[in-house]
């Protein structure tokens, strides 16, 4: 039985989901494994909302799922049928008819070694005995405050080759106190999980962002790499010399103004958002991305954020074929700035047409890279679609 909440025009066939508003986590997780019912699930993703205690969530799920794996993590707000949330319990069910897995914690992140962490997934790959014409992906979900995506990345990269991979950081809101990733039953802090993943289904990754570079640039020349923390930018102090270039006292610096004013690092062809997070004692930049000393950053110049948003959700298909849904990684800052323009019920209305499931993260990973501000997905088709990306 699936009694699905409201919000989807048409809801997705391929997977189950159960959302609650619920205050006490008992109640919440009752309800939702009403809507997906109890038989049948391969997985389970759950994505928490900061308003509850995510020790009880993880029991409550213990009780009423003993026998299907849980994955998932706490979050900075929730993508559910009706778009956007911040109270909303999710979870997302996955059917064995149609998927397999095999999992794995990494704990701990810090320190964290590339050459054990790429031999823990190739063996975890090696391990997961395949199916014949069954597709392949992996999915990760990280500590969002341990620093350590990028490394993670990369050593994943390493372990996995050219198996796709998507992923998100935990959040807690706005906080940026504690992120933890569900796995084995429990919470974990500075841990991260991957999760290997076999479908008959057709899908197809998506990543987008909508900035393009302007003409500025900003030289990073002097950093603390190891706590992402930039001192120096310019040959002057970092928080100065970032507020003089996007017009702004440094007093003014804020969420709003990192959103909108973002700092873009090229890889080959292709840019990404290296995210400040905010001001520190009033004169260098914390990053929620990799930095370092000599590293050439270039303001960004932002498009419009809804037309992006239709545009990219709308052409993952082909030949009139359309995802039964997506799995969606939202970067926080992106949200916010939606936020911030009063432009939450279009995005949310976007969001609920193409029938995207998920949260917002405190960074994406896609491709072997850690960025932010960033839309990175997995769309799902039918069986049978080899036209498909």
């Amino acid at each position: 039985m699936n009694v699905q909440p409201p919000g989807f025009i048409r809801s997705p066939e391929l997977v189950a989901f159960g959302v609650s508003y619920a205050s006490d986590p008992d109640a919440a997780v009752q309800q939702v494994v009403e809507q997906i019912g109890v038989a049948g699930h391969c997985f389970v993703l759950v994505f928490v909302p900061d308003s509850l205690d995510h020790d009880r969530v993880a029991q409550a799920l213990n009780r009423s799922l003993p026998k299907t794996p849980a994955f998932g993590c706490t979050t900075a707000g929730q993508i559910t049928p009706k778009g956007y949330q911040n109270d909303a319990l999710l979870l997302v069910a996955f059917p064995r008819r149609h998927f397999r897995c095999s999992s794995t914690l990494i704990h701990p992140l810090k320190p964290l070694s590339i050459e054990a962490t790429a031999l823990q997934a190739r063996t975890l790959a090696e391990r997961f005995q395949k199916t014949a014409n069954w597709n392949r992906f992996a999915v990760t979900f990280a500590d969002g405050l341990s620093k350590q995506e990028d490394i993670l990345v990369a050593a994943l990269d390493a372990g996995l080759g050219d198996l796709p991979t998507f992923g998100g950081s935990a959040g807690h809101g706005l906080a940026f106190d504690e992120t933890l990733v569900l796995h084995g039953g429990q919470f974990h802090a500075d841990a991260a999980l991957l999760i290997l993943v076999e479908t008959d289904l057709q899908f197809a990754g998506l990543e987008f962002d909508h900035f393009m570079p302007t003409d500025r640039q900003l030289v990073v020349t002097e950093a603390q790499p190891e706590d992402r923390i930039v001192t120096e930018i310019n040959g002057s102090p970092a928080a100065r010399e970032y507020a003089r270039l996007v017009g702004h006292d440094v007093s003014e610096l804020s969420p709003r103004v990192f959103a909108e004013n973002p700092v873009l690092v090229r890889n080959h062809d292709t840019w990404h958002v290296r995210a400040i997070q905010q001001v520190v004692d009033g004169q260098s930049l914390a990053f929620l991305s990799a930095i370092e000393n000599g590293l050439v950053l270039t303001l960004g110049r932002g498009k419009a954020i809804l037309e992006t948003l239709e545009a990219e959700l709308s052409g993952v298909g082909r030949n009139g074929h359309v995802p039964d849904f997506i799995l969606g990684f939202d970067c926080v800052l992106r949200r916010l700035e939606v936020e911030q323009n009063q432009l939450v019920a279009e995005a949310s209305r976007i969001l609920s047409a193409h029938r995207v499931l998920g949260f917002n993260t405190y960074g994406e990973q896609h491709r072997g890279v850690h960025m932010n501000q960033t839309f990175v997905g997995i769309a799902f088709f039918s069986p049978g679609r080899a036209d498909l990306s």
